[in-house]
């Protein structure tokens, strides 16, 4: 027998698995671009504040930020961030420290990256913000 609904969601299926497919080998690059990002961000920082202020290192799929401040004569660490490439979701995981955000990463025409967080769309400049802004500034907040 041939059964209309079951077409449909076989090809629906078809084409669910071709798009986690796409943005599966796409995360990796995703990746590389908000390490290079992040870079400009903590390297902007570094010229305002200092060499010490703030450093970045990537490890596999692993974005570090160390953040230091300046007190009592020496620099002290004040903030570390992680961001995880993580392929289950498939995107991003943030570790500030306290509740881990996950961004999700689709693709959009042209090989560009779609961001989510919850519900919400995020240019990489608002990432960016999200990411970097409570280490950076937790004295002025929001």
């Amino acid at each position: 027998m041939n059964y209309q609904w079951l077409d449909m969601r076989i090809t629906e299926e078809k084409e669910r698995r071709e798009r986690e497919a796409v943005v599966q080998k796409r995360l990796p690059r995703a990746h590389d671009e908000l390490h290079h990002e992040l870079r400009e961000c903590v390297e902007a920082y570094r010229a305002a504040f200092g060499a010490e202020a703030a450093e970045i290192h990537m490890h596999g799929a692993e974005i570090q930020v160390t953040v230091r401040s300046h007190r009592t004569g020496h620099w002290q660490q004040s903030a570390q961030i992680r961001v995880q490439a993580v392929h289950e979701l498939p995107g991003f995981r943030i570790d500030q420290g306290g509740e881990p955000v996950d961004i999700t990463v689709g693709t959009l025409p042209g090989d560009k990256v779609l961001l989510k967080h919850g519900d919400q769309y995020l240019t990489m400049e608002q990432l960016t913000r999200l990411i970097l802004d409570p280490a950076f500034f937790p004295d002025l907040g929001e």
